[in-house]
């Protein structure tokens, strides 16, 4: 029936001649034609046929065709916005599945890279020039055996395990030389080393170099966030560098490797404030709890006693390695090999124990003697920087200074009070001077220290000044053998005790006007009196105080 309807206004146009005319015609396009009146006087025009509903409706009918038929149109709106929602299903699981696929390769790809950075070879070996390449590294040119260096190099090998260290000495004793020279021996393997900083964020990326971590800054995804790539602090990344150097550790550790090294240089510049002390609270948590599993040994590298301090209320498998000056008779071996080196001389057993008697047995001292061309002026030279530096921080103003300097003078004056003691000590002492040993450098408690300055916070400041040092048994002494040899000059200079007695007085009597009120009485005439009534706490009158003008000085007056 429907291909008889359809057909048969084809047969009516064929009959009428219509439908050749249009095929014939050059230009024509063929339509699908309507249906055409059966209507035999009908010549080619198009007539409506009434019994089709659906020309009649034109379309605006209740959907319901000849028979009870659906609409078409209904029917492909519906087939249409079906194809579309499976089409944005179809995209959106594509994207879904494109963007799960490409977070998951980025962890993956996040773990490699850290992986990647404890295999051999370290960046800080390179920056040190102690890996082959256009500056080969030489033992004799750079190293001094010293006795704590077999226990390095089996801390680093990871040979020893279950502890984290603190190295804590001077600065130019050679910690972190000794650390190089054992990351050289094994060639940075399972190693990972870098500088600390006061500023978190430069902490941060130093510790994300030495991990080749990015901190998700260079994922993708961050491009659709609208409060930037980064949103968090220094602190939190860093906790996230920790969780992923945790992961790798126990990925290394199930394929049978050593456990992992983390070294953090120069520590003791992380500033002690809040932020510093979170900073070191939470790497401090890290080592206790990788040192219990083997998974990460941690060594902090310091020059100054504060950090200890901070670390030793919550220490439980930590083990403090003290680097002091070399004794005499490696500090003269050193500078015989620096001497040979450098400028192909050999150096009388006379003058080695000159040198030594002057800088001691300190590594940088002794490097820079062996490089200059006049040993004694070298080591004149350093000694008068020792005590230049110390009169530029802390010489005293004596009895005539001005009251604005009082913070700057209490510091400079308790400086000058513990010099003193030192040196006092030091003629009391039997004797200051070990045949093989050296330079018995005169040292006083900590507790002892503060006493005889009267003050407990300043010991910090001078030991971060390089002008005392605390060492890991908590005893001040000198910072070296040149700067107690500027103690010693700057002591013996003429009236220094009677100005250092002035300076303390005009400190006290600073201290003595800030504490005094003056009250001023005015226009007592005429017997006038001013009676002052005290009161306790609760308001009740304990005494009365009464101000007069007396009758001898008001008779002189008049």
């Amino acid at each position: 029936m429907i291909w008889n309807r359809l057909a048969q206004p084809l047969r009516s146009r064929a009959r009428h001649g219509t439908y050749g005319a249009l095929r014939s015609h050059p230009r024509a396009v063929v339509y699908t034609p309507k249906r055409f009146n059966s209507n035999p006087q009908n010549t080619g025009q198009y007539t409506p046929d009434p019994t089709d509903q659906n020309d009649a409706d034109d379309g605006k009918g209740k959907g319901q065709g000849r028979g009870g038929d659906s609409d078409p149109n209904f029917k492909s709106t519906i087939l249409k916005m079906l194809e579309t929602a499976a089409t944005t299903a179809a995209s959106i699981a594509i994207l879904g599945a494109a963007g799960y696929s490409y977070h998951q390769y980025y962890k993956y790809l996040i773990l490699d890279k850290m992986d990647n950075a404890f295999n051999p070879g370290d960046p800080a070996l390179e920056v040190a020039g102690v890996v082959s390449g256009k500056h080969k590294y030489r033992h004799e040119e750079h190293w001094v055996v010293r006795n704590e260096q077999p226990k390095i190099d089996d801390i680093v090998a990871g040979r020893r395990s279950g502890h984290y260290y603190l190295m804590i000495g001077e600065k130019g004793t050679g910690k972190t030389s000794m650390l190089l020279e054992a990351m050289r021996k094994i060639n940075g393997n399972s190693c990972a080393m870098f500088e600390a900083h006061a500023d978190l964020e430069i902490f941060r990326i130093r510790l994300g170099k030495a991990l080749d971590y990015e901190f998700h800054e260079d994922y993708i995804g961050s491009l659709f966030s609208i409060r930037g790539p980064r949103d968090t602090t220094a602190l939190l990344d860093i906790e996230r560098a920790f969780n992923k150097l945790e992961k790798v550790a126990l990925t290394r550790r199930r394929d049978g490797c050593p456990p992992l090294v983390l070294i953090i240089n120069s520590t003791h510049l992380v500033r002690d404030d809040h932020d510093g002390q979170d900073l070191l609270e939470m790497i401090q948590q890290r080592a206790e709890q990788w040192a219990a599993s083997g998974l990460v040994t941690t060594i902090l590298n310091s020059d100054d006693y504060w950090v200890y301090e901070r670390l030793k209320r919550y220490a439980t498998r930590m083990e403090v390695i003290p680097v002091t000056d070399l004794p005499k008779d490696k500090a003269m071996t050193a500078l015989k090999k620096y001497r040979e080196q450098f400028h192909n001389e050999t150096l009388s057993p006379s003058i080695l124990e000159q040198v030594y008697d002057k800088v001691g047995g300190r590594l940088s001292f002794l490097n820079r003697v062996a490089k200059s061309e006049n040993v004694t002026k070298a080591c004149d030279d350093i000694c008068r920087a020792e005590k230049t530096w110390f009169l530029n921080k802390c010489w005293i103003l004596g009895k005539e200074m001005d009251d604005d300097v009082m913070d700057e003078q209490k510091f400079s004056s308790a400086a000058m009070v513990l010099a003193k003691a030192l040196v006092d000590l030091e003629e009391e002492m039997e004797s200051n001077y070990h045949e093989e040993q050296g330079h018995i450098l005169p040292e006083i408690p900590l507790h002892k220290a503060r006493e005889i300055m009267t003050r407990a916070d300043f010991i910090q400041s001078y030991d971060h000044e390089n002008i005392f040092t605390i060492d890991s048994r908590a005893m001040v002494r000198a910072d070296s053998v040149p700067m107690q040899r500027a103690f010693q000059e700057i002591c013996a200079i003429e009236n220094f005790d009677k100005h250092l007695d002035g300076t303390l007085e005009r400190i006290g009597d600073i201290e003595s006007l800030g504490r005094t009120r003056e009250l001023t009485i005015k226009d007592l005439w005429n017997n006038g009196k001013y009676r002052v009534v005290v009161r306790d706490n609760h308001g009740r009158e304990s005494g009365t105080v009464e101000f007069a003008v007396d009758e001898k000085e008001g008779d002189d007056e008049a």
